[in-house]
């Protein structure tokens, strides 16, 4: 019994304590189950400092995964194998082309070559091309032979293939004196992503091009063929189909939608005017890739 009554013998001020704490315990459980905690607050997501914030995360996130992709180094496309060049995004029928030229033990000598051998679109080379690393004596064999070419095509006059400016090749841009390699082929790289120039003025969208070069460039060359362009469904497309569209931010969009929520369904495609802060001076653009039905 005295084990037992030392464990539970306890002074006056040691006594008071615990019913100080039991007290504490009872008015902590009473406050728990009868007062109400939650908040009816209701948070705006489409407030401006919201949408803000949710852009800067999307941003972050693109960031992110651009970081992520894996890094091109200088090479020399003669040695490319099956491996490295699938990587690079090739096909495989660009690959076979590429390794049955090299089984031959041939060489590839310039841009145009592996374009040639390989068929790889102009917007692909484009993006690799830079990287292409040849050997000195082959860069400057093709420095020479370009002065030469130069030099002999001085005496000739230019001819271009089209005046159509959706089926130019950028061999037909650069006759325009000004537009260079790298300029014609962003322009073709500016027209498939809009699927085909359906206004002249398009070409003044081109990233970082003179309006004095866009106005020489449209003298020679005009739309003779309008693009055919596939058409979304405004009602049925999803919030990233919509997205692709070339004149559409991720503001704009969700504007689209948060109204296609409201109306149910678009009867005519014309109701994108009825946005708040639509940007009607791209309505006529914006259209070309959607429809009501």
């Amino acid at each position: 019994m005295k084990l037992f009554k030392s464990h539970f013998w306890y002074n006056k001020s040691q006594r008071n304590g615990i019913l100080f704490l039991v007290i504490i315990i009872i008015v902590l459980q009473i406050i728990y189950s009868y007062v109400d905690f939650s908040s009816d607050e209701i948070i705006d997501t489409e407030s401006s400092e919201i949408l803000a914030f949710q852009k800067k995360i999307d941003s972050l996130k693109a960031i992110e995964i651009e970081n992520r992709k894996p890094r091109i180094f200088p090479f020399n496309p003669n040695y490319l194998t099956d491996f490295k060049a699938s990587q690079l995004g090739m096909s495989i029928d660009e690959i076979d082309r590429l390794l049955a030229f090299r089984n031959q033990n041939k060489f590839i000598n310039s841009v145009a070559d592996f374009q040639k051998i390989t068929k790889v679109s102009d917007s692909f080379l484009s993006e690799i091309s830079p990287y292409f690393k040849f050997p000195d004596w082959v860069v400057k064999q093709q420095k020479n032979k370009v002065v030469s070419d130069k030099n002999k095509n001085s005496f000739f006059k230019k001819k271009i293939s089209t005046s159509d400016i959706n089926l130019a090749t950028a061999e037909d841009l650069q006759t325009i004196s000004g537009i260079g390699e790298k300029l014609s082929e962003r322009i073709i790289k500016y027209r498939s992503k809009l699927q085909g120039f359906h206004f002249e003025n398009q070409l003044y969208e081109v990233w970082k091009i003179d309006k004095e070069l866009i106005d020489r460039l449209l003298k020679v060359f005009k739309i003779k063929s309008k693009p055919i362009i596939k058409k979304l469904n405004i009602n049925t497309a999803t919030f990233k189909e919509v997205l692709k569209n070339p004149y559409i931010d991720y503001d704009l969009c969700k504007k689209i939608f948060n109204y296609r929520d409201e109306v149910a369904e678009l009867q005519n495609i014309s109701e994108l005017k009825n946005i708040k802060a639509f940007p009607l001076e791209k309505y006529d653009r914006i259209v070309l890739y959607l429809l009501a039905k």
